[in-house]
């Protein structure tokens, strides 16, 4: 990989794990036996940036809450936008909390 991909990967993770409150996961795809790149929300992110890829997504996602993709013989994926994420996340350690009370 080349300098200029190694540095767009890591501006990406960077700005995730500020978006999210998380951490970059160190030398996340630099050396064995550290997965993932960012860690945060409780879940651990593999995050990847691409010029023009998954155009498609974005407008399967136009007037919807949440995308369900399956490629044949995978596992099912979500793809939701970041800010409905951390919105339902937030809404989730409110309702914990509230419980907390009672």
């Amino acid at each position: 990989m080349g300098r200029k991909s190694r540095n767009k990967g890591a501006r990406a993770e960077r700005e995730f794990a500020k978006l999210t409150g998380g951490r970059r996961v160190p030398l996340s795809g630099a050396a064995e036996g550290f997965p993932g790149d960012v860690q945060a929300k409780g879940l651990l992110w593999e995050v990847k940036r691409r010029k023009q890829a998954w155009g498609q997504l974005y407008e399967w996602l136009k007037g919807v809450d949440a995308l369900a993709i399956r490629a044949d013989h995978k596992d099912w994926l979500v793809v939701i936008p970041l800010e409905r994420f951390l919105a339902m996340m937030e809404r989730k350690k409110g309702g914990a909390r509230n419980e907390a009370r009672q």
